[in-house]
């Protein structure tokens, strides 16, 4: 198996000498939740229009909550079947042949969604920048703007169909396994407005926070010791993750898979289709 271009956390430094390279595609995957003061169903905003003020050199954009995901579907993010997945992939550039950065400038739970796009679908050969835009910022490193229409790419689906978990199969659970929710600690204990239909958990879950990974105001991952010791109590269990769309749950797995394991479930609906249906039931507390 060949040796992949770059590791999969990647650094600014590391990526900036990779520039140049033709297997290189570095993708901006920005998107905004605008959500409503008093609670309610956030807006899903591309982040297209900042991407074009300033991105990486040559980096492309993937709109997440439009192109990758089903259009006019009741939830946001709605997983796309594979075939039609992969080729909405392959038209933003991502395919055979081509390894694959991504970024984001305000949360690294957009990387991680793409990253689990790409690896949901058997694209492997793709890393997360580390820090995002900031980073890249912070360590000097020079910025373009404009938009970049990448190369269209062949992407042949592989389905990863072991990383996905539907709602029948979160209802039907088997003892043992794990269920761990991404979001914040008053956001898991149903504190506060909610963008949801109900507030709360699926009942029985345990919370492991994305920034319990990720530093939220630097978008730096934590190093090696703090992530292991974040996992520790997961060790060993079988492990499906969620969060309210899909996405914060993703850098989760990201997490785990950084630390060896490639075996993490992702329940995508998560609570915005489990709060959706008014005969499950919700936890707070």
């Amino acid at each position: 198996m060949p040796t992949p271009l770059l590791p999969p956390l990647v650094t600014p430094q590391e990526l900036h000498a990779a520039l140049g390279n033709p297997q290189l595609r570095i993708v901006d995957a920005t998107s905004y939740l605008d959500r409503p003061p008093g609670g309610g169903p956030y807006v899903v905003r591309s982040g297209r229009e900042e991407y074009e003020a300033e991105h990486l050199p040559g980096a492309g954009f993937a709109d997440i909550g439009g192109d990758l995901s089903v259009a006019g579907a009741p939830r946001p993010f709605t997983l796309p079947p594979a075939e039609e997945l992969a080729a909405a992939l392959g038209r933003t550039g991502l395919g055979e042949g081509t390894h694959v950065v991504v970024y984001a400038r305000n949360s690294p739970m957009w990387a991680t969604r793409l990253w689990w796009l790409l690896h949901y679908v058997g694209h492997d050969e793709v890393s997360v920048l580390d820090g995002g835009l900031p980073g890249w910022k912070a360590a000097g490193l020079p910025l373009e703007s404009g938009a970049v229409e990448l190369p269209a790419a062949q992407l042949t689906p592989r389905t990863r169909t072991d990383l996905l978990v539907r709602l029948d199969e979160v209802q039907d659970l088997p003892d043992g396994i794990k269920l761990v929710n991404a979001l914040t600690p008053g956001v898991f204990r149903g504190e506060g407005v909610t963008s949801y239909s109900r507030p709360g958990r699926i009942p029985g879950s345990l919370n492991l926070p994305w920034t319990n990974l990720v530093d939220p105001k630097t978008l730096l991952w934590r190093d090696e010791e703090a992530r292991a010791g974040a996992l520790e109590e997961f060790e060993g269990d079988e492990v499906v993750a969620y969060c309210g769309g899909g996405i914060s749950a993703t850098v989760d797995v990201f997490g785990w898979y950084l630390s060896g394991r490639d075996d993490i479930r992702l329940y995508d609906g998560s609570l915005a289709e489990w709060s959706a249906q008014p005969d499950l039931p919700m936890q707070t507390g």
